[in-house]
């Protein structure tokens, strides 16, 4: 009688939903998503959405890659599932350490192709075919991989889904073993169930995926609206190749959809190291060993937490930024992390560590060469133009770190936490703290 009660409110809960949707009444945010690449349209091959605030997530698949958001029911549903037509479920668990579950629902009896592959397009595991109609079971054990991309061929349809590994990597090869035929009704329930929790003001990740890399958004919609995904990187940001501000020309780079400074800040008036930054509506900076021409021919000046955000603590505050531009939240830097690691891709819960982290992404952010930073300047390849250089910081009123470290602030309130790169690391370093009268480099992310 419960199971039935169930099936009986699953149904209402989709009727509901769905005829939101057609009829579009208050209450209801609908979100598409599409590619560009600098001009020219990438249509995105699957669309991972994750609600940041209450840890949940759900994938979309073409061609219908829209979301649409019951902000009464405080549900998500993909409405293009319908129960009764082929479909790939989200592996279950996801992340996983050492197996993982998927099933593909088969209106009728026929041959499938499945391909598991990682982002550079290598196939690691594959299975071929007839299968029964209904609900089939596949297992999934991994490599060393973070990241898998399924894609499922029937009857010339392909879907897809994308797998995180989250383990220590010890197994060596990928195996895909099919489980069985459990019917039709398992998928059908599922369908009905494929939405997750959202309430007004919840932070987003919108992660797109195509053939160009992975491109990452965050956003908290409050209306319905269109994203679209920039899979350009390493140019000049589209639509704003430079910005002035305080005197200075500043360049920009675009890694796919975000739009960063391509140098350090270097804003306000010079004071000796010695002395604290106040709050008294001058922006105040420190220059490596209290000489201005470093600070402007060199990696820019450095700021204490509070005077960069310019006494408004706000996270995504502007702070010290021109107009348009904020300081970097920590989800911003873990959006550029996952764009730029080899290994461990935007939304995975590597970046959420404190500590060296990834596997080469400080690599790949960092300036090129041992001009500015010191042998060996380990795996530096500035692979998206971020050209990290080492400015070093200021700590108990002296300068320390040139040429050997980079840190970053971002606006994190609570941890104040920042990014550090160093000479002989290719990893990339998430820390916190604010002690001393620490001051760093600082970059601006565009709105």
């Amino acid at each position: 009688m419960k199971t039935k009660n169930y099936q009986i409110l699953c149904f209402m809960m989709m009727a509901i939903l769905i005829s939101v949707k057609l009829f579009a009444q208050p209450g209801t945010l609908t979100l598409t998503f599409a590619g560009d690449n600098n001009g020219q349209p990438v249509a995105p091959e699957s669309v991972w959405v994750k609600n940041l605030t209450q840890n949940c997530d759900t994938t979309l698949y073409p061609p219908d890659l829209t979301l649409v958001i019951d902000t009464i029911m405080t549900g998500i549903v993909n409405s293009a599932n319908s129960g009764k037509d082929f479909s790939i479920s989200q592996n279950f668990p996801n992340p996983f350490t050492d197996q993982t579950t998927i099933s593909i629902f088969l209106p009728e009896k026929d041959h499938i192709e499945i391909r598991v592959s990682n982002l550079l397009g290598q196939q690691l595991a594959n299975y071929s075919g007839q299968l029964n109609s209904g609900n089939n079971t596949f297992k999934f054990f991994p490599g060393k991989e973070s990241i898998y991309l399924m894609s499922v061929n029937y009857k010339k349809t392909t879907k897809a889904i994308r797998m995180l590994y989250s383990g220590n990597g010890s197994v060596q090869l990928c195996k895909l073993d099919y489980e069985g035929n459990g019917g039709g009704e398992f998928i059908k329930s599922a369908h009905f169930k494929n939405y997750f929790d959202f309430n007004p003001g919840d932070k987003l990740l919108f992660v797109g995926y195509a053939s160009l890399g992975e491109s990452g958004i965050t956003d908290s919609p409050s209306n319905s609206k269109d994203y679209v995904f920039q899979f350009a990187t390493n140019i000049p940001c589209i639509g704003t190749p430079t910005v002035d501000y305080g005197g200075q020309t500043y360049n920009t780079i675009q890694i796919y959809s975000q739009c960063w400074f391509k140098e350090n800040l270097n804003v306000g008036e010079m004071i000796p190291a010695a002395q604290s930054q106040t709050n008294n509506n001058i922006i105040e900076k420190y220059c490596p060993v209290d000489d201005e021409y470093y600070c402007n021919n060199f990696a820019g000046a450095l700021y204490q937490w509070n005077e960069m955000m310019n006494y408004a603590f706000e996270p995504q505050g502007q702070g010290i930024c021109p107009d348009g531009w904020h300081i970097p939240t920590d989800t911003d830097w873990k959006v550029l992390e996952g764009s730029a690691d080899g290994n461990y891709g935007i939304g995975n819960p590597e970046w959420d560590n404190i500590d060296w982290r990834g596997s080469d992404a400080g690599g790949n952010l960092k300036q090129t060469g041992t001009t500015n930073w010191m042998p060996p300047n380990t795996g530096a390849t500035d692979a998206f133009g971020f050209s990290a250089l080492p400015g070093g910081y200021v700590v108990q009123n002296e300068y320390w770190g040139g040429e050997w470290k980079g840190y970053f602030w971002s606006s994190h309130t609570t941890g104040h936490y920042f990014r550090n790169m160093d000479w002989n690391q290719v990893m990339i370093n998430r820390g916190n703290g604010v002690g001393s009268g620490l001051a760093i480099s600082v970059r601006c992310v565009k709105d």
